[in-house]
Order: structure tokens, then C-alpha cells, then sequence
């Protein structure tokens, strides 16, 4: 980040995670050079994400969306089509993962077949091993936030 206006030569560091951001400023002159304080701004990133448990990664981490109904990431409950004309519609919980950048994985596990309950534990179980596919770890449990404000409901 170089703004010439306030004098601010440096590396701007952004840790997000769990609905909140963690960021640290680097200057160049504090330490000593540009690579000096790149590597310094590199290492903070490493222990700020070890210390918040967020997986080391460059891609996104999904987040608890305040629309996700089920309470976790990547699966939702939803209806599927029993019969091959589509006419016949049945509950299931569907897990969605991204092994790779570019490529999506999903399935649905039926709650006709397995019941509510072992079909959200099945789902949740698939999601924790799509994590482990994604990011080399299973995430920890993420708190939902609440809203607050006027206008939220509304």
C-alpha cells in the first residue's frame, strides 16, 4: 500500500475470519525496506491465522451466512426430485464442497430414507471430510453472529 498523500509506504494485512477483521500495518521505514516488512507482515498473517485456528490458505473461507438455516456451512436442507419426470419431490439435506478452485462438489443425502436427524449427522459428517479435501483441516466451529439494528428483519 503506498499513499503519497499521508506518507504511508508499506503492506496492509487483512485477516478476516468468524465475521471479523483483524489488520496490521507493515511501513517500509520501520522496518527497514520493503522486504524486511513484507516478510514481517507475512509472518503476522501466519500467527494471527494459527491463533484464530483459520487454516493457512489462499483461498476463501465460507462463512455462517445469517441465511444458512441448518447452522452449518455447505449444507442446507432443501427438496430434490424423487422420480426421473421430476414430478414426485422429496426432503434432502444437500452438502455442497470445492475440492479445487473451479470445481464444485454435491450430493444430497434423503431425510425420507434416513430420517431427520441421521441424515443431518451423514450431511454434516460429509461436510466436515470436504473440508479436510478443501483446506487440509476441518474448520472449527464457527458462533453465529446476531444482527442488530433497525432495520434488520424488516
Amino acid at each position: 500500500m503506498d499513499h503519497k498523500a499521508k506518507h504511508a509506504y508499506g503492506w496492509l494485512v487483512r485477516v478476516p475470519f468468524q465475521g471479523a477483521m483483524h489488520q496490521q500495518f507493515f511501513s517500509d521505514i520501520a522496518h527497514k525496506g520493503k522486504r524486511a516488512s513484507l516478510k514481517a507482515a507475512i509472518a503476522w498473517r501466519n500467527r494471527t491465522e494459527r491463533k484464530l485456528g483459520k487454516p493457512r490458505t489462499e483461498r476463501t473461507v465460507a462463512m455462517l451466512s445469517p441465511r444458512n438455516r441448518s447452522g452449518v456451512v455447505g449444507v442446507r436442507r432443501t427438496a430434490k426430485a424423487m422420480t426421473r419426470d421430476g414430478r414426485k419431490m422429496g426432503p434432502v439435506y444437500e452438502v455442497c464442497w470445492f475440492p479445487k478452485p473451479g470445481i464444485v462438489r454435491r450430493t444430497s443425502i434423503s431425510i425420507l430414507k434416513y430420517g431427520e436427524r441421521e441424515a443431518f449427522r451423514r450431511a454434516c459428517a460429509l461436510r466436515r471430510k470436504g473440508e479436510k479435501e478443501m483446506y487440509g483441516a476441518q474448520l472449527p466451529a464457527i458462533q453465529p453472529r446476531r444482527r442488530t439494528g433497525r432495520n434488520y428483519g424488516r
